[in-house]
């Protein structure tokens, strides 16, 4: 049984691929970027990767769709801006609330970063619950850290699920295994190796717990870098430099702290090492850093899949 989706903003495909494991086909994916809409067409040339600007997006024809899912852009929320809001040109909350309109689908499933649980926004997201409660649906947000779904990063999100009434007592936020994720030392250890470097069993003692938030960085800036100073020093404390990244792992002699690779960070983001990239470095760490980690994103969908599926019909051979 396989219920199906239309994602908006879908970047890199963190989000796509956690519906996917947890049974949601893809009927369309709508993303602006296109090295992101590249990644997505080489990880799964099957899937219809519509690329273009979500403002310009009819989803009339996608009418009874049975989720609606996407993670729409974090810097009208973030602390790390201005947190302008519903007045960032680049807020697309109201979009996403338009294509619920015309897809009426079963469920909502939206991601952002955790300001927007801030008391500022409290206006705004009031207004979302009362747009959605009219069309039909019972809204709900929840903070989620990564971490507690297997993730070795501290990566807290927030995801606005809205689930249309007739589902919506089935609908419950999902708990993550017991058991706590790796470490950054034990996650990387075999990938920081792959040259011979002497220093790797050292360094796997040295990156004793999980990594801090991963960022995408911007556009305005320059290559890649793993965050703000606070960021780095939390870094350089599981003997990493988050100046940079590099293209290999450290060699054989090398003598200091290595840098990251792009495959080291999707493997911290959540991402299975067969998930490709496409683009240079810091178009690759861009996708990476901006992306939903895809356990997370398979928890919360595998638990809308269950509301879902309990007013499914069968029909009897």
């Amino acid at each position: 049984m396989q219920f199906t989706s239309l994602e908006i903003c879908a970047g890199a495909g963190g989000q796509a691929l956690g519906l996917e494991l947890a049974g949601f086909g893809h009927a369309a994916l709508v993303e602006i970027e296109p090295p992101a809409c590249a990644t997505l067409r080489l990880n799964r040339p099957s899937w219809n990767v519509i690329e273009g600007d979500l403002r310009a997006f009819d989803g009339t024809p996608y009418k009874g769709i049975d989720l609606l899912a996407g993670g729409v852009p974090c810097p009208p929320f973030s602390k790390a801006g201005k947190q302008l809001g519903a007045e960032d040109e680049r807020d697309l909350f109201p979009e996403a609330i338009r294509l619920v309109d015309e897809c009426r689908p079963k469920a909502v499933m939206l991601e952002n970063v955790r300001g927007l649980l801030d008391a500022v926004f409290d206006d705004y997201r009031n207004k979302v619950e009362k747009q959605l409660k009219k069309l039909g649906y019972v809204p709900g947000w929840k903070l989620l850290n990564a971490s507690d779904f297997g993730v070795s990063q501290l990566r807290p999100r927030v995801v606005f699920v809205g689930i249309r009434k007739d589902f919506s007592e089935k609908f419950t936020w999902p708990k993550g295994p017991d058991a706590p994720p790796l470490t950054v030392g034990e996650l990387l250890h075999d990938l920081m190796k792959e040259n011979g470097w002497k220093g790797a069993d050292r360094w796997r003692e040295q990156a004793s717990s999980i990594a801090p938030t991963l960022v995408g960085g911007s556009k305005k800036h320059g290559g890649p870098d793993l965050g703000p100073t606070r960021a780095k020093r939390a870094w350089a404390s599981l003997g990493v430099d988050g100046m940079g990244l590099w293209d290999e792992a450290p060699p054989k002699d090398f003598v200091g702290m290595p840098r990251l690779t792009p495959r080291m960070t999707a493997r911290i983001q959540g991402f299975p090492d067969t998930w490709l990239f496409y683009g240079r470095k810091t178009a690759t760490y861009r996708q990476i850093g901006n992306a939903f980690p895809p356990p997370v994103a398979k928890a919360v969908a595998g638990q809308i899949f269950a509301a879902l599926s309990t007013n499914r019909i069968f029909k009897v051979a």
